[in-house]
């Protein structure tokens, strides 16, 4: 038997003094506790008091019999384990005790080994008995902390503005708040364990959660987002955050769906000043640029002061790039709006790719540049799409071509059809771009400023509306660079029965 943690206390009732005597020395050399008591009376004092692994109990005592004894100890203590000591000739009643719920019984006179034997089994028993219910116990407080615990992450989450829902490993929601019931407009009291698509009709949302349980292993500091509408004509934005267990084993995803309605209503705000304000200024400026041209060919024509012109041309200059901006501004304005190009149609984009050549042509002979089309195929499927918006890419890329490379370079265009649309290289030999600035060009207003380039006039606003308009057309722009040996930027669209 192993050996117990604590001592263990073991009443000795019995009316004979030598009897509780010699128990208590045998019990003592295995690691109790004995407690003696000479008649019932004491004996339920004692075990009013404390608490006892044991009893042993003589039934053949003066005034309360051993019978009545045990009956009233399970009064006090139902648990206690009562081993009866009798005689021979009381056979029967040991056996009656037995059936009242005595565990035991040792005839008199006992044998040293049987009574430590009989002890031992008891005290095992009683062990049991005890861890069972410290057992118990613990189920009883985890159960609870676990009741709590639910009810805080609850309480919580309910309290949250944004709407939070969580999915298993398979997708399937196993918790939502009611932020998120009242965004989408669902019933309060909707069932969850269903798929996304079961609550909110939104492919794009589908998709997207489908996205992030399948990259869920994938190490990536970026926070994957969707947008979408919700109900009452809000705007959600969604970001995902895997969970992983201890292992790094995928066990679900969190969503928070985020209300920016505001910040759209502002940023609509914001675009309708800039469109107001560029409109305004179009106009103005357009007609002091053809003014300052006509007033330098009456110069020209006059012979007037050199120095006059040139101060006339760099104001003439100026106002060009204040008409470029003030395009731009309108582009990106529309383009934010949802509303810059509409007019929707199949595209040849080698004829239109020919188009901008030749009318650039004159700008690269100018600059004794080498500008040139080339064309992997004889035919090409047709691009779905609104032949300005195609325009204005490859204008900016060309244009921007034509800008940052040297007399003498050479800029190609490459155009070659790929298993799941076109693909369109702008390439030249030019100043090239730095890592740094690859990461980007891409920003509003963000210009490349060196030695080489910080005498090119531009808006920063190129570059972004470009990759404004492919994604509105499910299209793609990067670029690969290298300083003073040139760039390339490389354009995907998808061809016209592969466009979603």
């Amino acid at each position: 038997m192993t050996q117990h943690n604590e001592t263990w206390n073991i009443l000795v009732v019995d009316d004979e003094e030598n009897i509780r005597l010699a128990i208590e020395r045998i019990l003592n050399k295995i690691g109790c506790q004995v407690f003696k008591a000479a008649d019932g009376h004491e004996a339920l004092q004692v075990v009013e008091s404390k608490e006892m692994a044991l009893i042993i109990l003589d039934l053949k005592m003066p005034g309360m019999d051993g019978l009545e004894v045990q009956r009233r100890i399970r009064e006090i203590d139902e648990n206690v384990l009562v081993i009866i000591i009798t005689g021979y000739a009381t056979i029967e009643t040991a056996i009656e005790a037995m059936r009242q719920g005595a565990y035991d019984f040792i005839p008199k006179p006992f044998e040293t080994d049987h009574l430590r034997f009989v002890v031992r089994r008891a005290l095992k028993i009683f062990d049991l008995q005890r861890e069972r219910e410290h057992l118990e116990e613990e189920r009883r407080k985890t159960l609870f902390d676990l009741s709590t615990e639910k009810s805080r992450t609850r309480t919580i989450m309910e309290a949250l503005p944004n709407g939070v829902m969580v999915t298993n490993h398979q997708g399937q929601i196993v918790l939502m708040n009611q932020a998120v019931k009242d965004q989408f407009d669902l019933n309060d009291n909707c069932s969850i364990g269903n798929y996304i698509q079961d609550y909110i009709e939104d492919p794009g949302l589908c998709n997207f959660v489908q996205q992030t349980i399948q990259q869920a292993g994938c190490q990536s500091d970026e926070i994957p987002n969707y947008e979408l509408e919700g109900a009452n004509d809000t705007y959600l934005l969604v970001e995902a955050r895997p969970i992983l267990g201890e292992e790094g084993n995928y066990l679900g995803s969190v969503f928070i769906f985020v209300d920016i309605s505001a910040i759209k209503q502002l940023d609509l705000l914001k675009s309708e000043f800039v469109a107001k304000v560029s409109h305004e200024l179009r106009s103005p400026l357009s007609t002091i640029h053809e003014q300052m041209a006509l007033v330098i060919q009456d110069m020209l024509e006059q012979a007037s002061s050199g120095r006059d012109h040139q101060i006339l041309s760099r104001a003439q200059e100026k106002t060009k790039g204040l008409i470029s901006l003030v395009e731009d501004l309108l582009d990106l304005s529309r383009l934010e709006a949802g509303a810059a190009f509409h007019e929707i149609q199949p595209v040849k984009i080698d004829v239109l790719l020919d188009e901008i050549v030749q009318s650039l042509e004159s700008q690269a002979q100018h600059n004794r540049q080498n500008l040139k089309l080339t064309k992997k195929e004889r035919e090409y499927p047709p691009v779905e799409a609104d032949k300005k918006a195609l325009e204005s890419i490859f204008n900016n890329l060309i244009g921007n071509a034509l800008k940052y490379t040297p007399e003498g370079g050479d800029i190609e265009v490459i155009l070659q059809t790929l298993a799941d649309g076109l693909e369109i290289k702008v390439q030249d030999n030019g100043f090239g771009i730095s890592e740094q600035d690859q990461e980007r060009i891409f920003e509003r207003f963000y210009r490349v400023k060196d030695d080489k380039t910080r005498f090119i006039g531009g808006t920063g606003l190129g570059l972004p509306i470009v990759k404004g308009i492919l994604d509105d057309l499910n299209g793609s722009i990067s670029v690969e660079s290298e300083l003073d040996k040139g760039s390339t930027f490389i354009v995907k669209l998808p061809a016209e029965d592969k466009l979603t």
